[in-house]
């Protein structure tokens, strides 16, 4: 395959004309942030914030150019205001691959469809985000094993790895080397019996990504309507920690089935989890539930178990949210050792303690999805307590 360098890149976007100077978009200064890697392009225009939807012609320009050069497989362009575009919530909207200010919609999924179209992604039925509202939860081990779990119940499962600047799904899988491009899109990568995408098989393990917000909106829009997916029972969303502008994107563009929350039990913890509840609750996605993840450590000798992080702080919290508590995953060696070598627990030790509690939490999930399923797409949430 013909090796694409960024010099490549700029070398077709210096034919690209900007209509309004008179100059190529080079020349001019527009183009920022060029990557090129694989036969994968990414770069952004900067733009003056009032001409967002006026200049979408002109990068769509610099993507069929950069797109025509020998070797390309997929171009992610967007268009940014970063030099000059006022910190206002209204930045945090976009329509198509824009970042122009618009008016001021309130969260929401209806207005949030509205100003930026909701995605179409046939053959999918049902999608799942597992969230945190901070990172160090474990928020991606859980999401690899409750997907694994929900394989184990019979479905058919994708994993979106959508934690662009922490991507840990590839090594927690297993999975090494590179997607091949069918046509326009990509062939996600399999393992385990899960098929999986994440920005992770596109860069070095150790190379940080530096992109601004709208190039990770871009990002996480083309790893969903841009991979050859197939047909899915569930695909399950990893997303990045906290309730940034990125999250909040995926839960206004993305028709979400639910979300389940990770959280530990202690209550810095807990705090942070309270806000990704709220953004999904803002969002009117549905949280089918809590799961508390190192609720406690048993001891290896005696087999006494030992809350570390305090107990039952995740459990009273879905309580007084009204969101099911779908269980508690021990802290255990296994756990740890099964994610850092890529053979993760449900699919390597399924007959473990640990193993089983991620079997009985898909289960738990599983229902809340038939049930959303069966009500219609996305109601009000299912409120499930447990004795």
């Amino acid at each position: 395959m013909t090796r694409v360098t960024k010099e490549d890149v700029l070398a077709a976007l210096a034919r690209v004309i900007d209509p309004d100077t008179s100059l190529d978009v080079v020349s001019s200064g527009l183009v920022q942030g060029v990557i090129a890697r694989d036969g994968h392009v990414g770069f952004s225009l900067e733009v003056s914030p009032d001409q967002g939807r006026a200049r979408e012609p002109l990068r769509k320009a610099c993507e069929d150019a950069v797109r025509r050069v020998p070797g390309v497989l997929t171009v992610t362009a967007v268009l940014t205001a970063h030099r000059d575009a006022p910190a206002t919530p209204a930045t945090n909207h976009h329509e198509g691959h824009s970042h122009a200010a618009q008016d001021h919609p309130q969260p929401g999924r209806t207005q949030g469809a509205q100003a930026q179209g909701t995605l179409h992604l046939p053959g999918i039925k049902a999608i799942v985000a597992v969230a945190s509202g901070k990172g160090g939860v474990g928020k991606s081990t859980v999401a690899v094993n409750l997907a694994l779990g929900l394989a184990s119940l019979g479905r058919k499962v994708g994993l979106l790895d959508a934690d662009i600047y922490g991507p840990s799904v590839p090594r927690m899988m297993g999975i090494r080397g590179k997607p091949e491009a069918n046509g326009k899109k990509l062939i996600p990568m399999e393992n385990w019996g899960i098929k999986t995408m994440s920005i992770g098989f596109l860069v070095e393990e150790d190379t940080p990504m530096i992109w601004r917000g709208p190039m990770v909106q871009s990002a996480l829009t083309q790893m969903l309507v841009d991979v050859e997916w197939g047909e899915l029972d569930v695909l399950i969303v990893d997303m990045p920690p906290g309730t940034g502008d990125a999250q909040l994107t995926m839960a206004q563009r993305v028709p979400l089935t639910g979300a389940v929350v990770v959280s530990t039990p202690q209550e810095i913890a807990l705090i942070d989890a309270r806000k990704g509840f709220a953004m999904f609750e803002k969002t009117h996605v549905p949280v089918f539930g809590i799961i508390e993840n190192m609720a406690y450590f048993i001891s290896p000798g005696s087999g006494e178990k030992s809350y570390i992080f305090g107990q039952g702080g995740a459990r009273a919290m879905a309580a007084k949210l009204g969101c099911d508590f779908l269980g508690e995953v021990p802290l255990h060696m296994s756990v740890r050792e099964t994610s850092d070598n890529g053979r993760p627990i449900v699919a390597t030790e399924p007959g473990s303690e640990e193993a089983r509690i991620f079997i009985q939490i898909a289960g738990r999930v599983a229902a809340h999805i038939d049930a959303a399923l069966g009500a219609g797409a996305r109601k009000a949430p299912l409120f499930v307590t447990e004795d």
